[in-house]
């Protein structure tokens, strides 16, 4: 029996609408390679500033313009609903707060600190994050604010004492700050980006499943310790 598996690591910023569009591919890399496949996120800070980077920084209208713009990329992308109002009322000021306290859980969960379940093959991690993305895209919540957030760490039970102490003591920062090293470091482009293979395959953006599939296919079955044929 082939037990070989490998991890890839996926960047994301939790207000991208690419990464929301992209879950279902997660969802079913997931389903179709099982244990082989190992999904590491991790978070990007692209929307740390949203006055700036939209209602300064889009050139066609503004937090409207913008509105109109994710609207019209959703109406390609059936299997999610965004909310009307999108980006132009409850808009979080920044996606900081959010990946803080999701690198508190991704903390928790890694320490065996996180009830024992399972959403659909999503670990309780992984849902708390779809959660907040649909959350913002689909029902319109400014999942930056803290008693939004707590409200979706007690929905699925996760202790909320140990994620505001993660963050107290700096253990989530210092993740966070990982996260922005390596993507300084490894030059991300956007959300989402898959990188598999030690870094020397990476796939960015709106990627069809089946070339993500390929990739990892790819891997599985050639053999990792042979130096690049070229």
């Amino acid at each position: 029996m082939d037990n070989r598996s490998i991890s890839i690591d996926y960047y994301t910023d939790i207000l991208c609408v690419w990464a929301y569009f992209a879950q279902i591919k997660v969802d079913e890399l997931k389903a179709e390679f099982g244990p082989r496949v190992h999904v590491n996120c991790h978070f990007i800070t692209l929307f740390g500033n949203n006055e700036i980077r939209i209602g300064q920084g889009f050139a066609d209208g503004g937090y409207a313009g913008y509105s109109r713009h994710v609207r019209e990329l959703g109406a390609h992308f059936p299997h999610v609903e965004i909310h009307p109002d999108i980006w132009t009322r409850n808009i979080p000021a920044s996606s900081l707060p959010v990946h803080l306290v999701l690198k508190a859980v991704q903390l928790l969960e890694g320490q065996g600190r996180l009830p024992d379940a399972e959403y659909h093959g999503r670990s309780v991690f992984e849902e708390l994050t779809w959660r907040l993305r649909r959350g913002f895209f689909r029902d319109l919540e400014n999942i930056a604010r803290w008693e939004v957030l707590r409200q979706y760490l007690g929905d699925l039970e996760i202790p909320v004492n140990e994620v505001e102490q993660a963050m107290a003591d700096g253990q989530a920062h210092a993740a966070l700050s990982l996260d922005a090293d390596q993507h300084r470091e490894r030059m991300i482009e956007g959300s989402p980006t898959w990188i598999m293979n030690q870094g020397r395959q990476r796939l960015y953006g709106n990627v069809g499943y089946r070339a993500i599939a390929a990739n990892v296919q790819e891997l599985l079955e050639r053999d990792l310790d042979l130096p690049d044929w070229c």
